[in-house]
């Protein structure tokens, strides 16, 4: 494979425009690239929660599971900042969605029924699987608020929606590995009147 990237710097968005694959120039805040730049914090985020895991893996071994079944998204998350870069390029499909939810229901059977809210905390690894999770969340609206302007493929919508949904679960099942309690969320009494 040849070099992809010649030069880090090109001067062609000082005018506030970034440009497509196909050459086309948008404003650097048209929510395409909203889209394209919340994926990347996702992705970015997700990068962070994988070298912890590699980190705590020493400590607890089990973690090896979690930290296999998240690193191809990483990858999968990258081709679709792709995609929408390249609206002729469809990666995400279907099976990709199906995949998630096998995995997010493999890690639901093995934990406990959930009666309470639980917090993002109980451990630093449980912290940024949340992050991961809120950043999800933050991307899944980017990418609707895009298809509002511009249709986009229900497979890639139903792809990021459920990726939130597999970041809460891995938190739950991080915690389950590190053997660390679930920080449960305690109400505050209403204000008396």
């Amino acid at each position: 494979m040849g070099h992809r990237i010649s030069k880090v710097y090109t001067k062609t968005g000082d005018d506030g425009l970034s440009g497509l694959a196909d050459g086309s120039r948008l404003p650097k805040n048209h929510p395409r690239f909203e889209a394209m730049g919340a994926l990347d914090q996702l992705n970015s985020q997700l990068g962070l929660l994988l070298a912890q895991l590699q980190q705590e893996i020493a400590n607890k071994p089990a973690l090896q599971v979690v930290s296999d079944a998240l690193a191809p998204w990483q990858h999968l998350l990258f081709d679709l900042g792709g995609e929408l870069a390249m609206p002729q390029y469809q990666v995400i499909q279907a099976a990709h969605t199906t995949q998630l939810e096998q995995q997010i229901d493999q890690w639901t059977a093995q934990l406990p029924p959930l009666k309470d809210f639980i917090l993002p905390s109980g451990s630093l690894l449980i912290a940024q699987a949340h992050l991961c999770r809120c950043e999800a969340r933050t991307a899944e609206r980017r990418c609707q608020q895009l298809h509002s302007l511009e249709p986009m493929r229900p497979a890639v919508l139903a792809f990021v929606n459920r990726l939130s949904d597999l970041f809460f679960v891995a938190a739950r099942i991080i915690a389950l590995h590190q053997e660390c309690a679930e920080v449960l969320w305690q109400a505050q009494p209403a204000p008396k009147a």
